[in-house]
């Protein structure tokens, strides 16, 4: 996951709507089933699938009253615990 991702996602869902977002995560996770992807290919889309909950999450903090950087910084600070734990 990559926070200047997280954030810019974060914003366009502020300026317009977290369903584009939903939606897209529909159509790149209906991508994951085709069977001729190159494993580098599913790593990107993976990595795309991440940031874009990583930014719906973010979302909802800051909806349930975290300010953006509180909310940015509390789901990474959340992120690197559990791949420290894994």
């Amino acid at each position: 996951m990559k926070l200047p991702v997280i954030k810019h996602l974060t914003e366009f869902i502020e300026q317009n709507d977290q369903d584009y977002i939903i939606e897209t995560l529909e159509v790149l996770e209906a991508l994951t089933e085709v069977p001729s992807l190159k494993d580098e290919e599913l790593d990107v889309v993976g990595e795309l699938i991440s940031n874009m909950y990583g930014a719906l999450e973010v979302n909802k903090m800051i909806k349930d009253g975290m300010s953006k950087k509180e909310a940015l910084n509390s789901f990474m600070m959340r992120v690197l615990g559990a791949i420290d734990k894994g």
